[in-house]
């Protein structure tokens, strides 16, 4: 009988203790998006990112055109071709295609990469500014609506503003203080 006394007034004090962790957890959440948009430097890789894209685009309207006349020719020939010549030139055409679709692939890889290196120093300083605000709150967690997993939350607990302030304000500090 003393044991399950004991177990029980053992359970008790871990429930407690679970019960006032759990109400030491301090959560918050931000939209990253809307961060991103507003975020110091973003304008600007997104400019030079697109510059830097007309080339590949040039490139893809180019391949496409070539497609597309090989196409033709091909409609508008092929009643006078020989069967063979016909089966030549399909092949050709397939293999332009093949072509085709490696270079787009390859030109989406390189854009791809080519965005995330120019965004990679606006994503550190937002990551940054998040971290630190983080601490200076002490929350145990923040949440990013952007990902789609926040069904339903307190707008208090939105901390998007704050870190826009923060990320457009010259020394990076809180405007006003931390929260």
């Amino acid at each position: 009988m003393r044991r399950t006394s004991y177990a029980f007034t053992a359970l008790a004090f871990l429930l407690t203790a679970g019960a006032v962790e759990a109400q030491a957890l301090k959560i918050a959440y931000i939209n990253s998006q809307e961060i991103l948009l507003s975020a110091p430097g973003a304008d600007a890789a997104q400019q030079q990112f697109d510059q830097e894209m007309q080339s590949y685009q040039v490139e893809v309207a180019q391949l496409e055109s070539e497609l597309e006349n090989l196409e033709a020719s091909l409609q508008q020939q092929q009643l006078t071709l020989s069967p063979e010549a016909k089966a030549n030139r399909e092949q050709q055409l397939q293999q332009k295609f093949q072509q085709y679709q490696q270079r787009t692939a390859q030109l989406q890889e390189l854009a791809n990469s080519r965005r995330a290196a120019l965004i990679q120093p606006v994503m550190d300083n937002i990551t940054a500014v998040i971290e630190s605000m983080r601490e200076e709150g002490a929350y145990s967690l923040i949440l990013d609506a952007a990902a789609g997993s926040i069904i339903s939350a307190d707008p208090a607990l939105d901390l998007t503003q704050q870190v826009i302030s923060r990320l457009q304000s010259p020394t990076g500090a809180a405007p006003g203080g931390a929260r």
